[in-house]
């Protein structure tokens, strides 16, 4: 079945968290598995012996697919933990989950998800995997429930002991159904998505089972039960040559535009040209390479109240290209201090004026934050800056921050809000290669700051955010999507 025919079949269902949708985590949500991620970091750290090490490699290499196969990976899991800090694995989990795992995310699944919250269903999130490895997620796609295999713990350390079953095959399935007991859920007007051969009963649980890129047992099994199958194309994984070749030419293409905006500069003698002829020719250049297309709504926003603060939503490391082919020119920006070491883009972005800020330390990003308010004012620059502070893992729009919303009190210019989807499906979080796509972008119409006081100040980034998410949810032209 097609995703968007899935979607209509969440959008008919009635509203409401009577309704919930369980999804299974390892292959439905995000492509492969999550325990992977756990063993290539152990292969990193060498903290293993022989047969662990050749036991963990095969684990990596294979994944889990036969319960023989989950039980060596519970075993390992078991012994390796044992007596491990229970706060230092979930530390783990979540860079994990940060740097890797989250670029996994199959997007149509995330479409379903965001169906299934538009709806106002309960989210529950149920998976053979341990906590270390769902809990990030589960908190990325606003699951109100985690059902998971769950290790002892005991003074804050793992006892090398299970507590409670496995949610395997059918402890899955068993599962759901006590927790559906427990809750008062009517499993007839559910919902449950899984890709695993094992996970045949926990479908059979529901009134609405779809099967998600299914291994052969269970396609043939939603064949014969007429189960709607979805086919996601995966995410994450080696890039191909071709990705590669296209990357290189968008680097190639921003260097090239740096060189000949150089020699316009310098017979110019402005700096200035020299860095906006650097920023829209080389956008153009470097995005043209690597295939990446913009579909714009709203573009006379760009232009119409400058110079003012831009606030861009913030997934990939392209984000800051794609802005700079949307403005051309006539702005600064911010950027995290560890840009300012990137070769090339970092000499610069210094060159450029860009205010580079430690997140970790407030006080210095105040005071980074205070030159571009005076550029505003006195060079009649706009600004650009990602409210979230940094990328995030999923589509999620993340927390904003208050620095942008300060600088346009004080420089009293508008806010424009630049919406972004699809910028994570060309250039997920941690990829270092490009995908060939469509940006779509919507420009809103500028906010009136004026009126803006400190003490009302969290009253005016709540709303912000707020278009942001209405136009994520409600895309005009066309159903809401990912960003």
């Amino acid at each position: 079945m097609q995703l968007e025919a899935l979607v209509r079949r969440v959008e008919k269902a009635p509203a409401g968290p009577e309704v919930v949708a369980f999804f299974d985590y390892d292959g439905t949500v995000i492509t492969g598995y999550s325990a992977g991620a756990f063993y290539r970091h152990r292969l990193r750290t060498w903290d293993l012996g022989p047969v662990e090490l050749a036991r963990t490699f095969l684990a990596a290499a294979r994944g889990i697919r036969t319960s023989e196969e989950f039980a060596a990976f519970l075993d390992l899991s078991l012994a390796s933990w044992k007596e491990k800090d229970e706060a230092k694995i979930r530390a783990l989990g979540e860079k994990l989950f940060k740097d890797e795992i989250g670029g996994r995310l199959h997007l149509e699944v995330w479409r379903l998800l965001e169906a299934h919250r538009l709806k106002r269903h309960r989210i529950v999130l149920a998976s053979s995997a341990t906590a270390a490895q769902v809990d990030p997620m589960a908190r990325e796609i606003g699951a109100s429930d985690v059902l998971c295999t769950r290790l002892e713990i005991q003074d804050g350390r793992f006892t090398g002991r299970l507590d409670g079953a496995p949610l395997w095959a059918e402890g899955k399935g068993n599962a759901v159904r006590d927790f559906a007991a427990a809750e008062g859920i009517d499993l007839s007007r559910s919902f449950a998505y899984a890709n695993g051969d094992e996970d045949i009963d926990f479908l059979r649980s529901v009134g609405h089972p779809v099967a998600i890129s299914p291994g052969a047992t269970l396609e043939r099994a939603a064949v014969r039960f007429g189960w709607p199958i979805l086919y996601c194309e995966p995410r994450g994984g080696n890039p191909s040559l071709w990705q590669i070749a296209r990357t290189a030419g968008f680097y190639g293409g921003m260097a090239a535009a740096g060189w000949t905006s150089a020699l316009v500069g310098l017979l110019n003698r402005s700096r200035r040209q020299f860095i906006d002829f650097t920023i829209g020719i080389g956008s153009d250049l470097g995005l043209a390479f690597a295939g990446v297309d913009l579909n714009v709504r709203g573009e006379q926003h760009l232009w119409s109240a400058r110079p003012c603060v831009f606030v861009f939503n913030h997934q990939s490391k392209i984000d800051p290209i794609i802005v700079g082919k949307l403005l051309r020119g006539g702005f600064t920006g911010v950027a995290k201090k560890e840009a300012a070491n990137v070769p090339g883009f970092g000499q610069f972005f210094r060159f450029a004026g860009v205010a580079f800020v430690d997140r970790g330390n407030t006080a210095q990003a105040k005071a980074a934050l205070a030159p571009a308010v005076a550029k505003i004012r006195s060079e009649g620059l706009s600004l650009a800056i990602a409210p979230e502070g940094t990328r995030t893992p999923t589509p999620r729009l993340g927390p904003f921050k208050k620095g942008p919303f300060h600088i346009a009190m004080q420089a009293r210019v508008p806010m424009v809000a630049i919406v972004m989807r699809n910028a994570g499906e060309v250039m997920w979080r941690s990829a270092q290669t490009i995908r060939p796509g469509t940006v779509d972008v919507v420009v809103l119409p500028p906010i009136d700051t004026h009126s803006w006081r400190a003490e009302t100040l969290d009253q005016h980034l709540h709303e912000v955010r707020e278009m942001f998410v209405r136009t994520l949810d409600d895309w005009p032209g066309g159903t809401g999507a990912t960003r």
